[in-house]
């Protein structure tokens, strides 16, 4: 549909596309076990979530007693090796999530993934759910370079210039996510049902969808109220 406003829709991974809780709960608890550290409950580490599994380990040993760079040396690589063995264990995508796709898909957008999760885990999660097909392309927190992670705008520039340039928006459930989309210029929809640390109103998003069904129907709204075409052209 020649019509549809956006020529590229990004999506988060985590708490977006796909309901990741248990397995980072596992990984997390596997790591503060190895630590002998008191477990946490699910609503505890999705506060967490949002600027990859470092900062949610760190995080998780501050709530539980605190700590250093060597406890960190140990314990990241430990989350990591189990994290990966049990990527989609109990991982799904969101409900409506595949037919929201296909709509998008069928009027002409490019889709794309803009994560803070590590590349190599995202595409992995990714490709063991059978999704890869779907994306132009995924970027992960660690694509960019140290420090270029959401919410610098650079992920998401690099999203528009490997898509192909044109109009863009973005699909999260983070502040980071809201306020990369800001950096880069692209207007934000936050999903109410995501892995969220404070009230979704607070997220400064362009628009909010409680289901994945009424994602089509935001970003036509989102579209009538952007100035008219000519579309943002990121430059090589």
């Amino acid at each position: 549909m020649a019509d549809f406003p956006f020529d590229i829709v990004g999506f988060d991974l985590d708490g977006t596309l796909i309901d990741t809780s248990i397995d980072l709960l596992g990984a997390t608890n596997h790591a503060l076990g190895l630590a002998g550290r008191p477990l946490l409950d699910k609503a505890a580490v999705m506060t967490m979530v949002g600027r990859g599994g470092k900062h949610m380990l760190e995080q998780a040993l501050e709530a539980s007693g605190g700590h250093d760079e060597a406890l960190m040396a140990w314990l990241h690589p430990a989350l990591l090796d189990w994290y990966r063995d049990h990527l989609t264990d109990h991982s799904r995508p969101f409900p409506g999530m595949i037919e929201a796709l296909d709509a998008l898909a069928s009027r002409g957008a490019t889709l794309a993934i803009v994560t803070n999760k590590r590349e190599d885990l995202a595409v992995k999660l990714i490709e063991e759910l059978g999704l890869r097909a779907r994306f132009a392309t995924i970027i992960g927190g660690d694509t960019m370079g140290d420090g270029n992670a959401k919410p610098s705008a650079l992920p998401l520039l690099e999203m528009i210039r490997r898509c192909g340039g044109g109009r863009a928006a973005f699909v999260g459930d983070s502040i980071f996510d809201t306020l990369a989309a800001r950096n880069a210029g692209v207007p934000s929809i936050a999903v109410s049902f995501g892995f969220l640390s404070q009230p979704v109103a607070e997220l400064g998003a362009d628009a909010v969808i409680d289901s994945y069904a009424e994602l089509v129907p935001a970003l036509e709204r989102l579209g009538a109220e952007l100035p008219a075409r000519p579309s943002t052209v990121i430059p090589a």
